[in-house]
């Protein structure tokens, strides 16, 4: 149960300790592991109540103990070290961007997005596209690049999940508390929260935001819910994705539009223009409309967004991009083609889909249309996203159409538990993590010593059945549910277990029910007692998506089967706390998206930092990822049969012929050899060629560089307040 604390306040700290809130307020705390450490020290009991959330933390343990170990030598010195190596990093001395970027890296780099996912005290996330853009964010801070992060404040975060004694998931709502967070309220030259307005729906909306500051990148989240606004309006910084199209709409409006004039009146003038997905692609119409007030002609305009701006698509889903009814768009931006001096034909024209109903207005489209390069974030989704929009290149080749890709990465120090961090430390020498591009480093973790990977690696798998069954714990205090709820919580799971993770968003094509097709054969597997198996299960459904709640549902009606003698789990209210635990604490990751279906599928390369190898089908990043030593493949079926049919009959040829006999070949000394040696492989792969720092580098010198070097004369723009 989170306490309350008032909108802004900070938790009174001893003077000596005052930088403690400066440490807390930036996000390098959560991947580096002495600043991380340095709060553990306070009270490891806080630590873990608060789910590692500092600020909390201070103001739990109360002025009795901060003044207690403000006088501690030991503590002292942990704190000047920890402050010492921040300042350092900020000043950012010697980067990989003054290398490559050489004058071009004060110029900054605006990164639009819909959701970030950071930490779990600003739930600002849903899944894996919020958990890349911050991934993203941290790794142009690692790399010095001027990056500037634009996403919606949401008040009331995305929905908290509580699931029905019969599965069924419920959706619920916990108001973000301010002050248990490193929000920091921006304000205007009057003084007042209002930074911009914008014109929707034939009322002025007022636009303030909140700076969350990640490493050396700041992020601004807009935010609507002001006095002045009408109510209506101040509810678009409620809810990420939630209400109907028309909310959505509104929100993307005030992303796009309001984030452009935000970044005005701090005085950005950003080089480069990122819009990741379609949510942000007003973006791109708002600098139009810029360049057209300037007096550019609207052709000389539109090169002129081009020529600055980048989109990437980030879904194969015809569902996942945003489609609006042309009256819809109307009632939102009332007149706008005027403002861009076109007739109403020419301005739909814009979002004009080729192939599809043309009263309507394809947010992906326009996206494409206004920007001057385009990628998708796998080699396979880049190939995918080529035929999808092939209509609009007629007169090319599918292997022409300008499209790229450049594949997604994760974070590693993120990502990559403590743990292991320490064991390359001993193995590849303290800073490995710095010379991330550097392949040799990569390939002499095959080296690991293998006992202590392994108990290294028993160690997280021990912690993570612990933090499950302190959670279902908790559960049954604050909620008493029913008993067989919390078996299927998983408090029966055993050490000694294969545990395979699968912990997705629910949607149909991401197959959580795969492994049920053939439910004897399962049962038989999992209850070998020699060999058992057990699956642990944790995601949420889009609310407004019955199908995916009915596999929810169906996959947590396992967990109370006692046919399955407890090995079956559902850990509710999946979140990025809940997903470290999970990705460093299971044996194997399992991913069954239909192919090809899946535009990347980023959980299984923060499993593989681990060192836990992947079973997935042959879609997204794992068919570039895969190389016959990290993991397993399922390939994809033929087009003459059906695809979940043999799909599932691959997985339990896999999981009985190959991995349960891998897993449990156990050497004299109980290390299973040939398990670990999958272990180095997966660690291996995903950081030599899977990381943050390998993506942001792509994209810096693929699509950032000529922008930047463009404007490398030009003096720096710096915020105004």
């Amino acid at each position: 149960m989170r306490m309350k604390a008032s909108t802004g306040k900070r938790p009174a700290l001893p003077e000596s300790l005052a930088g403690l809130l400066r440490i807390a307020t930036n996000l390098y705390w959560t991947w580096h592991q002495d600043a991380r450490e340095l709060f553990r020290s306070i009270s490891l009991a806080e630590w873990r109540a608060t789910r590692h959330n500092p600020l909390e933390l201070l103001y739990r343990v109360g002025p009795e103990r901060l003044a207690r170990i403000a006088g501690e030598g030991e503590f002292n010195g942990h704190y000047r070290r920890v402050t010492e190596a921040l300042e350092a990093y900020l000043e950012g001395r010697d980067t990989w961007a003054e290398g490559q970027l050489p004058g071009a890296t004060s110029t900054p780099i605006a990164y639009f997005c819909a959701e970030f996912g950071l930490h779990t005290s600003v739930p600002i996330y849903s899944g894996g596209l919020g958990a890349l853009a911050g991934d993203h964010c941290k790794g142009a801070s690692d790399l010095g690049l001027p990056l500037v992060g634009v996403g919606l404040m949401y008040t009331k975060g995305y929905f908290d999940q509580r699931l029905r004694s019969d599965g069924w998931q419920e959706d619920g709502e916990e108001p973000i508390e301010y002050g248990l967070t490193p929000l920091v309220p921006l304000l205007a030259r009057d003084g007042g929260p209002s930074l911009a307005q914008v014109t929707m729906s034939g009322r002025t909306v007022h636009v303030g935001a909140w700076r969350l500051q990640v490493g050396r990148v700041p992020l601004y989240l807009l935010d609507t819910n002001l006095e002045r606004n009408d109510p209506a309006d101040r509810e678009l910084s409620h809810r990420l994705y939630a209400g109907g199209p028309e909310l959505r709409l509104r929100q993307e409006w005030i992303l796009g539009v309001g984030g452009v004039r935000v970044l005005r009146a701090l005085g950005y003038d950003p080089a480069v223009w990122h819009a990741n997905e379609g949510h942000a692609a007003f973006m791109l119409l708002e600098r139009l409309r810029e360049r057209v007030a300037g007096g550019a002609k609207h052709t000389e305009a539109v090169e002129q967004v081009r020529r600055t701006s980048l989109f990437t698509t980030h879904t194969p889903v015809p569902a996942g991009h945003d489609v609006f009814p042309r009256a819809m768009i109307e009632r939102c931006t009332g007149r706008l083609w005027d403002a861009l001096q076109l007739d109403d034909r020419t301005f739909f024209e814009l979002g004009r889909h080729p192939d599809q109903d043309h009263d309507t207005f394809h947010m992906t489209a326009m996206a494409i249309r206004l920007s001057g390069a385009v990628n998708g974030v796998s080699r396979r989704h880049g190939n995918v996203t080529r035929r999808m929009w092939h209509a609009l290149w007629p007169d090319r080749t599918i292997d022409d159409v300008p499209i790229g890709y450049v594949t997604n990465g994760v974070h590693a120090p993120t990502w990559m538990s403590a743990h292991l961090k320490r064991l390359l430390d001993k193995s590849v020498g303290p800073g490995w993590d710095e010379r991330w591009a550097d392949p040799d480093l990569w390939e002499r973790l095959l080296d690991l010593d293998a006992d202590a990977l392994w108990q290294m690696h028993v160690d997280r798998k021990s912690t993570l059945l612990d933090y499950i069954r302190e959670s279902a714990r908790a559960r049954w205090r604050e909620r008493q549910i029913e008993p067989l709820h919390l078996v299927g919580s998983g408090t029966l799971l055993s050490t000694g277990a294969l545990t395979i993770g699968f912990a997705r968003r629910f949607a149909t094509y991401k197959r959580a029910n795969l492994i049920f097709r053939d439910v004897d054969r399962l049962r038989r597997l999992i209850t070998d007692p020699e060999r058992p198996v057990q699956i642990i299960f944790a995601g949420k459904a889009h609310p407004a998506d019955d199908p995916g709640k009915r596999i929810l549902q169906h996959v947590f009606g396992f967990g109370q089967d006692p046919a399955f003698e407890g090995r079956i789990a559902f850990l509710e209210d999946y979140d990025l706390h809940m997903a470290r635990r999970l990705v460093q604490g299971v044996d194997l990751w399992l991913n069954l998206p239909r192919v090809p279906l899946e535009a990347c599928g980023t959980s299984g390369m923060k499993a593989a930092m681990n060192g836990v190898p992947q079973l997935g089908t042959a879609d997204g990043w794992w068919i570039e990822g895969y190389d016959g030593t990290n993991g397993w493949l399922i390939p994809e079926a033929a087009p003459d049969v059906d695809p979940d049919a043999a799909d599932a009959e691959h997985l339990y040829r896999l999981l009985e012929d190959e991995i349960v006999p891998t897993f449990f070949r156990r050497a004299a000394d109980g290390v299973p050899t040939a398990w670990v040696t999958i272990m180095r492989h997966a660690i291996c792969v995903a950081g030599r060629a899977f990381s943050a720092r390998r993506m942001v580098a792509e994209y810096a010198t693929r699509y950032y560089r000529p922008a930047l070097e463009s404007r490398r004369e030009a003096a720096p723009a710096r915020p105004a307040s």
